[in-house]
Parts: structure tokens; C-alpha cells; sequence
């Protein structure tokens, strides 16, 4: 028999989680596993008092640190009596990557079970710490489901503000083509509000993404149909001012225009008339 290591003693509580008895060949084995209770008061344990082994293993932060900043812990183990057993005990929580302590009761039936008692050690071992963990992680999933369920709501009112902003778009981007904005004809069924709230969160938000995508597409074509209509405006506008320039009065034939002295008819009418006057006899003039 291995001497009992001394192990670390602190406070006990109650904090403590047992797992189902394994029994083979007349030897049951229990284990209790805590974060918090040492494994010295585990072994101290009432129910245990009777066991012949009461193999334990302890794992907890170390006060000195490593180049890597890495945690450092100190671990340790009692074989009580069942050699390699604590050894078996202190692998299970690192292989946890858990920091407390471990005891495992096992109780002698008289028949030798061999190298399969470490398999029972490791398991029930094992079985303590995942009850621990499935009972600290239930308050986690109430604050998640909590948490989802906020943002459930937000999401929902969300889209359905999406999806008034896009009724309002789709009839702008109709009357800017000209379209009836209210109904394209009478067998036309009114949009119906839609309900989000049975969709899980993760399908709300895609629903999100996709409303912002149609609300970006319905814009741009909206700023497309103002283009077009600023580009139809510019050519009427030009046209109009053509035909203005084309429509200015001509002056009419019975006008005279305004010949500025010294020119046109002006000089005309400052020269003297030269006549020439002609006899009887042909081709001599008469003085």
C-alpha cells in the first residue's frame, strides 16, 4: 500500500457532484468531484467511510507563472492504497482541463478485476465533472435563451418596419413610372403583414440582410427613373428654344429699312442727273 499524500485542504461546502455507482464483480465505485471543496474533505466524506480506497486527485492555479503566460498549475494525487489509481485520477482533470478536486470510493467485492478497475476509476471520474459542467452551464443557456429571445424581438420589429418602408418605395418608384402606385387591377390581393415570430433568430437576421438589399435596389431604381426624366426635361427644353429662334419676324416687302446717311440711296439722291439729249441726225449729240 502507498502512503496517503498529503492534499490540499480548504473550505467545504456542499458544492459537491456524485456519479451513478458502477459495480462489477461485487466492487462498486463512486466518484464526487467539486471545484472548490479540498480533496482531503472530499475523502472525509460520511458515505465514503466504509470504502476500501478513497482515491483522490487535486488540480489547482499555481502562484508562479511561465515565460509563455501560460497558467501554470499544481496537481497532486493519493493512491489509497489502490497503486496508480490517484495517478489514473489526476490525468482525468487535465484531460477536463478542469482546476479542483476528485475522489473516487471504491469498495472491494474480494474478486481482483485487473487493469479494468482503472477504466471504471476513469469513469465515473469522468461522469462527476460533466454532471458539474451540465449544471453550471444551465445558467448560461437561460441568459442565451434570455438573450435571444430580446433580440427576437428587436429583429421582428425590424423587418416589419422594412417591410413598410419598402410598400412606401415600391408605390414611389411606380408613380415616378407612371404606373397606379395602390393596384395594377382589380384582382390584386392586398399585401398581407407578415409573421416573423415562429422563424428562429438566425433566419431573421438573413430576412434582415435580404429586406436591405430590396430597399438599396428599389432606391436605385428610383434615382434611374429621375435621370431619365431630368434627361427627357434638358431635350424638350432644347427643342423649345430652337423653334423660338425659328419663329422670330422677318421684315415684309413694303418695309423700307434704315439706310444711315451717306450710303445706299442717300449718295443717289445727292448726285446730280446727267441727260444726254439726241438730233435728228443720228449718233450726233446737240449741245
Amino acid at each position: 500500500m502507498s502512503k496517503r499524500a498529503r492534499s490540499p485542504s480548504g473550505a467545504s461546502t456542499n458544492e459537491r457532484y456524485t456519479s451513478v455507482p458502477i459495480i462489477d464483480r461485487s466492487s462498486t465505485f463512486v466518484a464526487s468531484y467539486s471545484p472548490h471543496i479540498s480533496a482531503r474533505d472530499l475523502q472525509r466524506d460520511e458515505k465514503y467511510s466504509t470504502a476500501t480506497h478513497r482515491i483522490a486527485a487535486w488540480r489547482t492555479p499555481s502562484a508562479q507563472r511561465s515565460l509563455s503566460a501560460k497558467p501554470v498549475y499544481d496537481t497532486g494525487h493519493d493512491d489509497d492504497g489502490e497503486k496508480f489509481g490517484g495517478k489514473t485520477l489526476e490525468k482525468v482533470l487535465v484531460a477536463a482541463n478542469v482546476t479542483g478536486a476528485v475522489v473516487v470510493a471504491r469498495w472491494y467485492g474480494g474478486v481482483m478485476l485487473g487493469p479494468v478497475r482503472f477504466e471504471h476509476i476513469r469513469n465515473c471520474a469522468n461522469e462527476a465533472i460533466a454532471i458539474w459542467k451540465a449544471e453550471t452551464a444551465r445558467p448560461s443557456k437561460q441568459i442565451r435563451m434570455q438573450d435571444d429571445g430580446r433580440k427576437k424581438e428587436q429583429l421582428v420589429a425590424v423587418l416589419k418596419q422594412r417591410d413598410q418602408s419598402i410598400s412606401v418605395l415600391r408605390d414611389l418608384l411606380a408613380q415616378k413610372k407612371g404606373q397606379a402606385s395602390s393596384s395594377q387591377g382589380a384582382g390584386d390581393v392586398q399585401r398581407k403583414a407578415s409573421d416573423y415570430s415562429p422563424l428562429p433568430v438566425a433566419a431573421l437576421e438573413k430576412l434582415e440582410q435580404v429586406r436591405d438589399a430590396t430597399i438599396g435596389w428599389i432606391l436605385k431604381e428610383i434615382e434611374k427613373v429621375e435621370q431619365v426624366d431630368e434627361a427627357e426635361k434638358a431635350t424638350m427644353a432644347k427643342k423649345s428654344g430652337e423653334s423660338e429662334d425659328l419663329t422670330v419676324k422677318a421684315p415684309s416687302a413694303t418695309e423700307k429699312p434704315d439706310i444711315a446717311p451717306g450710303n445706299g440711296e442717300a449718295e443717289q439722291q445727292s448726285k446730280p442727273e446727267s441727260k444726254i439729249t439726241y438730233g435728228t441726225d443720228i449718233g450726233a449729240p446737240v449741245p
